[in-house]
């Protein structure tokens, strides 16, 4: 890889960042609060390329006096078969990214990802914050599961809980209601599960985003690889719903 080619790189490189980083593409990756790092990452990638895109044809371009000695003292560093300053051959992988983005676009870790994993394991509480008094209550998962699981359902029971999460199957049957839980990017991405119980719409898939309304239980599943509870809600109502931008908690 010659520098000019090296320049073309970094320039598709730092495009692609910035694409995804100006739109809600970089949500399926990566948290909402890296989007700063991203575009400055961007900018410097596309300010690096095209830098250096002209100093390498300003050094093509004809010379002559003191610049030609500077020419000379290049053609002292060339490998002697024209071919000077050359990259690794292997830096033709930087561009495996930007063809993934540009022609296939990635999309956010779904039900594939979450049914080779088990429910991610919840922090222990001592003190749950009152819920708000109108029903129903929108929660995220990892809020459910907590109460759930370490307030024995206490500030849950005789309310009207809201989930939304997309469909992931369940290996006894049915679906769990799934989220993804990320602390930096997809990399570190861990599911955080709820069992469905009661009836679901017709027709509904692995991968299908709803919102579902309905009370705590005290069913439980137990995951005996990996001592993990998944905890269950009884659905009263549920319909699909258009997956958020941010499908990540």
């Amino acid at each position: 890889m010659n520098s000019l080619a090296q320049s073309v790189t970094l320039l598709l490189l730092g495009g692609v960042v910035l694409r995804i980083s100006l739109a809600d593409v970089y949500l399926r990756y990566v948290k909402e609060g890296l989007r700063p790092y991203l575009i400055a990452a961007g900018v410097v990638l596309v300010v690096v390329a095209i830098a250096t895109m002209i100093r390498d044809l300003r050094a093509d371009g004809p010379a002559d006096g003191p610049a030609d000695g500077l020419a000379d003292e290049a053609e002292e560093h060339d490998d002697g078969h024209g071919h000077s300053h050359r990259g690794p051959s292997i830096a033709w992988l930087l561009t495996l990214p930007v063809f993934a983005i540009f022609l296939v676009a990635p999309p956010a870790l779904g039900s594939y990802a979450a049914a080779r994993s088990g429910s991610a394991a919840v922090q222990r509480q001592a003190e749950f914050a009152p819920l708000p008094h109108a029903d129903p209550v929108a929660m995220t998962n990892v809020d459910y599961a907590t109460r759930a699981i370490w307030d024995k359902g206490t500030s849950l029971r005789g309310r009207t809980i809201r989930l939304t999460g997309f469909l992931s199957p369940r290996p006894a049957g049915g679906f769990y209601l799934t989220r993804i839980l990320l602390s930096c990017c997809a990399a570190d991405g861990r599911p955080i599960k709820i069992g469905l119980d009661g009836e679901l719409p017709a027709g509904l898939k692995a991968d299908d985003w709803i919102q579902a309304e309905g009370q705590y239980t005290v069913r439980q599943d137990h995951n005996k690889a990996t001592r993990e509870t998944i905890v269950f809600l009884t659905v009263t109502s549920a319909h699909p719903v258009t997956p958020p931008a941010e499908p990540y908690e």
